[in-house]
């Protein structure tokens, strides 16, 4: 997933694109709730308005486009 992040990271510059390891930070992980891996979530002005679970790179990159603005 991570050559696909770095792509996504480079089409869409106005988004900033976050790496947690939930090992490292496992309050963070409780916090979004996140329970598989990969998760992404997110988040628009401090909210979560999204979040694609699994390695769904379709599903991810059309909710980062529809929220990124």
């Amino acid at each position: 997933m991570e050559p696909f992040l770095n792509a996504m990271a480079a089409k869409f510059t106005d988004v900033e694109f976050v790496k947690l390891d939930v090992d490292e930070l496992p309050d963070v992980a409780q916090e979004f709730g996140v329970q598989a891996m990969p998760t992404f979530v997110l988040v628009k002005q401090g909210k979560e308005v999204d979040r694609v679970v699994g390695a769904r790179k379709d599903e991810l990159e059309k909710k980062v486009e529809k929220n990124k603005c």
